[in-house]
């Protein structure tokens, strides 16, 4: 027995037996791994690798006699690579052991055999032999890298297409130029079971980060573990040749490092019901990278910059933030282009680095919670970066394309289209969200490209699709909140259609954006505000208005500013006005009429049943100049919050939240009102016509529902008002109970500070029954009936 002190320089290209060989242990340590090669003269040569006494590792050598193989003569001799050691395999079955103490595992043993007449021996590939060493054939189960507290190391892979698979492991210092310290190619016969891939390694200390090349061994570069929990390098790939042009390309690995440990301490998620919700959505980036916003470099445009202004959140009546895609994303095609789903954008974390990206989120996370916000992500599981269209393969396009995506191209669309129905799919995307919960305490998703996620393997549309009945009933996902959004960020047109929701599913309301728009600059029939008003029973009659998400404007199209400001031929689709002149103006009529239909916008969106959402800048003018595209957002200026047009606006947006909770019998119904306590009128309580194109003004007459348990604060009825005409209206209030007095709450058309009514003395704003109350031109008025006027607002 030859005794190695230190083992040989570690080779690339481990080679596994060309047979079966008997399975080794789950770990390295607990018993051997066996391999037989066959020679380039027809002979085999099995190893044998166990772990020795003393915490090294021992190989065995053995070169037995096949029948018909060739005969051998004396004198056999093995050269381990990098030693100038040759040992001698002696026997009638030629055999030597070697020793390894304390050998820094994993790592190969590349030899060479030398006959007596000094002719090298190879294998059947003319290569040196070569095994791994600290490797065993590990578990299927769970998928992606598990870490245990000894230091040993489990990869698990899903891959039907795979013909073969190599791990490859990288130093800690970086990815050295794109070549992998380590790479252990995994056998078939030894580290598959089913469709999955998998091996153990003792340990990873000295290496820190990892991929996978799928396919031939040696070819492609390697791909990102799908289930990674922490992202690494970023190493130099194979340029892309893709129609003719060449592009440059990178590889992202997975780390090897154990996820940043959190303590959560007493954290506590909100819980709030449904109907409670009044919803913020923004950009981590976007949202505080202006220096306008006084946060320090690494702070802006970071999870942690959006903790630093949780305040401006409650300041808005605001209960839960939705955040636009988080994933890790193509920076060039934008965050609706995710390549992994199990770690946040490492350029949201203070340092850039995927640690600081999770350690910054949780933090964030824990603070809204703590001010009684929810955090809810957009996702997007119908597409990744990856696609046809320009080659790119980051991570499951090129370990299994035909299992995760779907064949056959969709009409209009350039991205590869996930089979998200597909069991492997629908197991990576339940996981995800499932890690997203318990991992980092969200509270729920709302799916981007909704209708994709209902179709087949084929492109087909399902009655049932699998996937959304699974989020549906899933035992972890059940409490947190699950919306589909039919906006899709392919250039689809995004429709509304009948969902498959199980009473679970809420959605993103995109009738009530063009029903609204349309009706303030008077091209819509009064029933269908009339609709949307009372939470959009069309559309959700079997869940409830509390699963209808209202917006007015969202992150693709035109800001809400934008849509009273520019009404050109490019944006038809946008259903938009600019109020008399396009563009930036000066003229105080068209400005004071776009303050108005601001307002206007803002007050449907909260006295509408169903959640309101406001968009990023709403509360604050925020501009694209015109644009629709996305990629024309440019970061919130921070500064205009400290004008008078926005500090208005932002009172307005609270005060409406406020009255959204202290009247929540009827803004805050997870059922839809009764026909008896409604009625509608148009001018001096006639009766609206509800066919007449040209009618633009409707009363809206809420009675209130009143119990003897009733609170005081919640017992009067509302009238609401609603003129798109050019021209004043005249509105009728219908008497009061006896006792009662209308107060007038809210007139859009009334400078500030009296357009919306928050004091205590409320004398000065009312209306008598029967009387006649002008409606102005493009303005909206509410009352609430009240029997004596205490401090209720």
């Amino acid at each position: 027995m030859a005794s190695l002190l230190a083992p040989p320089a570690s080779t690339r290209g481990i080679l596994p037996p060309r047979r079966p060989a008997p399975r080794a242990a789950q770990t390295p340590r607990a018993g051997r791994s066996c391999y037989r090669f066959r020679t380039d003269d027809d002979g085999v040569v099995d190893v044998a690798v166990a772990a020795g006494e003393g915490g090294g590792y021992t190989v065995g050598v053995e070169v037995p006699p096949l029948p018909g193989a060739p005969r051998r003569g004396g004198g056999l001799v093995l050269r381990p690579a990098g030693s100038a050691e040759a040992v001698p395999l002696d026997g009638a079955c030629p055999a030597a052991e070697l020793s390894f103490r304390a050998a820094p595992a994993p790592f190969s043993l590349s030899f060479l055999l030398t006959d007596g007449e000094g002719a090298e021996i190879r294998t059947h590939r003319s290569t040196p032999f070569c095994v791994p060493v600290g490797v065993g054939p590990g578990s299927p189960a769970p998928l992606g890298l598990s870490l245990s507290e000894g230091g040993a190391a489990n990869f698990a892979l899903y891959s039907r297409s795979a013909k073969g698979v190599v791990l490859c492991l990288y130093g800690r210092c970086g990815g050295g130029g794109g070549k992998p310290a380590l790479e252990i190619e995994l056998d078939p016969y030894v580290n598959r079971t089913g469709h999955v891939w998998h091996v153990s390694l003792e340990s990873v200390e000295g290496y820190g980060s990892y991929g996978f090349r799928c396919g031939l061994f040696g070819m492609g570069h390697p791909l990102l573990d799908p289930y990674a929990k922490v992202i690494g390098d970023l190493v130099a790939a194979n340029p892309l040749h893709v129609k003719g042009v060449t592009a440059p390309s990178m590889s992202c690995l997975g780390s090897l490092a154990i996820p940043p440990s959190y303590n959560w301490g007493r954290d506590k998620r909100p819980c709030l019901p449904l109907e409670k919700l009044v919803v913020y959505r923004a950009n981590v980036a976007l949202f505080t990278k202006d220096k306008s916003s006084g946060l320090p470099d690494n702070v802006a445009g970071t999870f942690s910059g959006v903790t630093a202004k949780i305040e401006h959140f409650r300041s808005l009546g605001v209960n839960a933030v939705l955040l636009e895609p988080v994933f890790q994303f193509d920076q060039v095609k934008g965050p609706y282009f995710p390549y992994h789903f199990f770690s946040p954008m490492d350029s949201y974390g203070g340092e850039g680095s995927s640690a600081s990206a999770i350690t910054a989120m949780k933090d964030m996370v824990k603070a809204m919670h703590r001010n009684g916000i929810e955090v809810l992500l957009e996702v997007v599981f119908t597409h990744t970066a990856e696609g046809e269209a320009d080659g790119q393969m980051i991570s499951i396009s090129g370990i299994d394309n035909s299992s995760y995506y779907i064949a056959d191209e969709i009409a209009g669309c350039k991205s590869g289209i996930l089979n998200c129905n597909s069991p492997v799919t629908q197991n990576l995307i339940l996981d995800s969200l499932r890690h997203w919960v318990i991992d980092f305490h969200v509270d729920g998703f709302c799916f981007i490209n909704a209708p994709f996620l209902v179709r087949g393997p084929r492109g087909e549309y399902l009655s049932r699709p699998p996937l959304l009945e699974s989020i549906a009933f899933d035992p972890v996902l059940s409490k947190t909140k699950i919306i589909a959004d039919p906006w899709s960020p392919l250039g689809i047109s995004n429709v509304q259609f009948p969902f498959p929701h199980w009473k679970r599913w809420a959605e993103m309301n995109t009738r009530f954006s063009i029903d609204v728009r349309n009706f303030l600059k008077g091209e819509a029939l009064i029933s269908d505000l009339a609709t949307r008003l009372c939470g959009s029973g069309d559309l959700f009659s079997n869940r409830g208005p509390a699963f209808s998400f209202n917006y007015v404007s969202r992150n693709s199209g035109l800001t809400l500013v934008d849509l009273v400001s520019f009404s050109n031929g490019d944006l038809a689709s946008e259903s938009s006005w600019n109020c008399g002149e396009e563009g930036p103006s000066e003229d105080s009529v068209v400005l004071q009429k776009r303050l108005r239909q601001i307002r206007n916008f803002i007050f449907i969106l909260f006295v509408s049943l169903g959640i309101p959402i406001l968009n990023m800048g709403d509360e604050c003018g925020h501009s694209s100049a015109g644009s629709t595209s996305y990629k024309d957002r440019v970061p919130l200026n921070w500064k205009a919050l400290k004008t008078s047009f926005v500090k208005e606006v932002t009172g307005f947006i609270s005060f409406l939240a406020a009255l959204r909770s202290r009247r929540g019998d009827i803004f805050q119904r997870r059922e839809f009102l009764k026909l008896e306590n409604i009625s509608w009128h148009g001018n001096n309580l006639s009766e609206p016509r509800w066919e007449d194109p040209t009618s633009k003004f409707l009363c809206m007459h809420i009675i209130a529902e009143n119990d003897v348990n009733t609170p005081e604060l919640t017992k009067g009825d509302l009238y609401i008002c609603f003129n798109a005409n050019e021209e004043p209206a005249s509105a009728t209030l219908p008497a009061p109970a006896e006792g009662s007095v209308w107060l007038r709450l809210v007139d859009t058309s009334l400078a500030l500070p009296g357009f919306f009514t928050a004091e205590s003395n409320l004398k000065v704003h009312q209306v008598l029954g029967y009387s006649s109350y002008e409606v102005k031109a493009h303005s909206c008025v509410l009352f609430e009936s009240k029997r004596d006027l205490p401090q209720f607002l």
